[in-house]
C-alpha cells in the first residue's frame, strides 16, 4: 500500500450556477478527477481565499480554465503571480483584455500588454481599440504572451492549435487533451414533449444551434438559408437555445427575413433541459467565424445526442473525419450552408449516417472518461514542471499595490510591516 501523499490543486474556474459552458465542464469533470487529486475550487466569489490557504500550505499546482467571457477576468490577478496549469478554450485572448482593461479605464495598462505581445505593432493602433473600434482586430492580436511565459504549462483542446503554439512560443509545454461532454438522452418521449411545449409541429423538420446567439454564430447566413427553405415548401423550423443579449437585433432580423413564425428562442436553458432540446431537434447548427480556435462543447453535445451536424469548415478542424458533420465553406458560405440544410431536410438515410458518424467519433474521442484520464496524465506531469521566470513582464503584472493596502490600512490607524 502506497503512503503517497495526493497532488494537491487548486482549481480556477466558473462553476454553476454561473452561465457558461465552462463551468459546466468543470462542473462534470471535477468528480471524476477528486477520486485521484485533493482539489479546491476557486470560482471568482472564493478566489480571495486562496492567497491566505497557499501561503499556509502550498499547493503543488495551480490550474486556470481561461477564456474569454467575463466570468474568467478575475484570474488575470493570480496566473501570473502563481504559476499554474492554463488549460486555454480560446487561443485568442484579446477580446477579454480589452475588455477588462478598457472597461476599468486602464489605458495605459492596455497599452502596456498589447505593446508586450505584439513588440513590432504601430503603437497608435492600441488606441484604435482604445476608442471602441477594435473588436474585429482582436483575432488577429491574441494577447497569449503573458499567459505563456507565466505558466507551467499550457493545455488546448485540438492538436492543430497546440501544434500552432509551440511553433509560436518554442520552449513552453503546450498539450493537446480531449474535450469530453457526457450522453445525452434525446429520446422520442422528450421530443414530443419538448415540441409541444414549443409549439413545434411534430412532424415539421427542426435545426438547433445551442450557445450564446452572437453574430460568430452566423445566425443571420442561418435565418437566410431557413427563409430560402420555407419558400421552397419545406416546414422547417429553427430552434435558438442559449442567452440573446449578445445578438440585439436577432428579433428585428428575424422578422425582415419573414420567419418570425418559424424560430423558437428558448433563451438560456439549464444543462437538465438540454437533452430536451437536443430531443426536438433532428439536425443541429454548430457555426463559428471568425473564431477564437476554441473547441465546441456545444457541438460535441451534438454529436453524443446522435444528431447530424453543420459546422464551419475551420482550419483547426481539420482532422475531424469525413462524415462525421457536413462542412460549410466560408468562401461560398450562404449557398454551401443552404445546400447543406436542404440535404439534412430532404435525404433521410444520408442525415441519419451522418447523425451515427458523429455519435461514434463522441464515443470513441469526447467522452466525460477520456477527457478525465488526460487531465489525470496532465496534472501529474504539470505538478512537477518547474515555475517559469519570465522577463519582462508588463508592470500591472507585477505591481501588487502594497503602498494602496498600507494606505488603506492607515486610515483604520493600522500599520501593515508586512507590506515591505
Amino acid at each position: 500500500m502506497s503512503d503517497q501523499r495526493p497532488t494537491t490543486v487548486a482549481w480556477f474556474s466558473p462553476l454553476p450556477p454561473v452561465r457558461s459552458g465552462i463551468a459546466a465542464y468543470s462542473a462534470e469533470l471535477l468528480p471524476r478527477l477528486r477520486s485521484t487529486f485533493v482539489i479546491d475550487s476557486y470560482p471568482e466569489a472564493e478566489a480571495h481565499d486562496f492567497v491566505w490557504r497557499m501561503r499556509r500550505q502550498p499547493y503543488d499546482l495551480v490550474v486556470y480554465q481561461l477564456g474569454n467571457a467575463p466570468c474568467h477576468d478575475y484570474m488575470w490577478a493570480y496566473l501570473a503571480a502563481y504559476p499554474g496549469l492554463v488549460v486555454l478554450h480560446d487561443a485568442r485572448l484579446h477580446h477579454a483584455r480589452a475588455r477588462h482593461l478598457l472597461q476599468q479605464e486602464r489605458f495605459d495598462d492596455y497599452r502596456a500588454e498589447l505593446r508586450f505581445d505584439q513588440p513590432g505593432l504601430r503603437p497608435e493602433l492600441a488606441d484604435y481599440a482604445i476608442e471602441g473600434l477594435g473588436r474585429s482586430i482582436y483575432y488577429f492580436w491574441p494577447m497569449l504572451r503573458v499567459v505563456m511565459q507565466t505558466a507551467r504549462g499550457v493545455a488546448v483542446h485540438n492538436r492543430l492549435v497546440a501544434a500552432e503554439l509551440r511553433d509560436e512560443f518554442p520552449g513552453v509545454p503546450i498539450a493537446a487533451i480531449r474535450m469530453g461532454v457526457p450522453a445525452i438522452d434525446a429520446s422520442a418521449d422528450r421530443r414530443r414533449a419538448t415540441r409541444a411545449a414549443l409549439a413545434i409541429p411534430p412532424d415539421a423538420f427542426v435545426f438547433a444551434a445551442f450557445g450564446k446567439v452572437t453574430a460568430e454564430k452566423r445566425i443571420a447566413p442561418i435565418v437566410t438559408a431557413l427563409a430560402a427553405l420555407a419558400r421552397e415548401g419545406h416546414d422547417a423550423y429553427l430552434l435558438l437555445v442559449g442567452d440573446t443579449d449578445g445578438y440585439p437585433s436577432l428579433h428585428a432580423d428575424l422578422a425582415a427575413a419573414g420567419v418570425t413564425g418559424r424560430v423558437r428562442v428558448a433563451d438560456y436553458v439549464d444543462d437538465a433541459s438540454i437533452g430536451d432540446h437536443l430531443g426536438a431537434a433532428d439536425a443541429c447548427l454548430c457555426l463559428r467565424w471568425p473564431t477564437a480556435l476554441e473547441t465546441s462543447a456545444s457541438w460535441l453535445r451534438c454529436l453524443a445526442a446522435r444528431r447530424a451536424t453543420v459546422i464551419s469548415d475551420l482550419a483547426h478542424l481539420a482532422d475531424v473525419p469525413d462524415g462525421v458533420a457536413l462542412r460549410v465553406d466560408l468562401i461560398d458560405e450562404e449557398h454551401a450552408l443552404l445546400e447543406a440544410m436542404r440535404r439534412l431536410v430532404a435525404d433521410a438515410p444520408a442525415r441519419d449516417a451522418i447523425a451515427d458518424a458523429g455519435f461514434r467519433y463522441w464515443s470513441s474521442h469526447h467522452t466525460l472518461d477520456a477527457m478525465a484520464d488526460d487531465y489525470a496524465r496532465l496534472l501529474s506531469e504539470a505538478s512537477s514542471s518547474p515555475a517559469p521566470a519570465p522577463r519582462d513582464l508588463p508592470r500591472h503584472f507585477l505591481d501588487d499595490h502594497p503602498d494602496a493596502a498600507a494606505a488603506i490600512a492607515r486610515r483604520f490607524g493600522v500599520a501593515v510591516d508586512i507590506l515591505r
